[in-house]
């Protein structure tokens, strides 16, 4: 049996704005084409009465052509999302390395995101040191933005 990581999906209330978030803050890359589905198949898959949906994925950073998409769609009928919090059961963040944490963290709060704590540092032995924060992106979900100080050779 082979396995392959595909996509991670968010519900979006806006699909349009998160894509723009994603694509500016993260260099996303669109994957055309737009989804716009509905039918019985989209009804039996989702276990959704009258799915409908909209939608872009958007691929991944670090990975190439052929890497996992981040895919947001917007349902025509949506549940709210209780306010997000880094301790809730379920998928808790997404993770993005960055090269220089404080650009990262001030562009994604310049394009509507908010902070959920503050940056902090702590040293995995045998793995480096890492600055972490959690932020939310427009619509609440929780982003780590993750800066390493690697060791190499078991020396920084």
């Amino acid at each position: 049996m082979k396995i392959r990581y595909a996509h991670t999906n968010i519900v979006a209330k806006d699909w349009r704005k998160l894509v723009d978030f994603y694509t500016t803050v993260f260099y996303c890359i669109p994957v055309p084409p737009q989804r716009n589905q509905s039918g019985e198949w989209l009804e039996k898959g989702t276990g959704v009465p009258n799915a409908a949906l909209e939608g872009m994925h958007l691929r991944l950073p670090g990975y190439g052509d052929t890497g996992p998409t981040l895919e947001i769609y917007s349902y025509a009928k949506m549940i709210p999302q209780a306010p997000s919090t880094a301790n809730r059961q379920g998928l808790g963040h997404l993770a993005f390395e960055v090269d220089n944490l404080e650009a990262c963290l001030q562009m994604a709060l310049e394009n509507g995101a908010g902070k959920h704590g503050e940056v902090s540092q702590t040293t995995v032995e045998g793995v480096g040191t890492i600055h972490f924060i959690y932020i939310a992106d427009p619509e609440g979900n929780i982003i780590e933005l993750q800066h390493w100080e690697r060791l190499v050779e078991g020396r920084k």
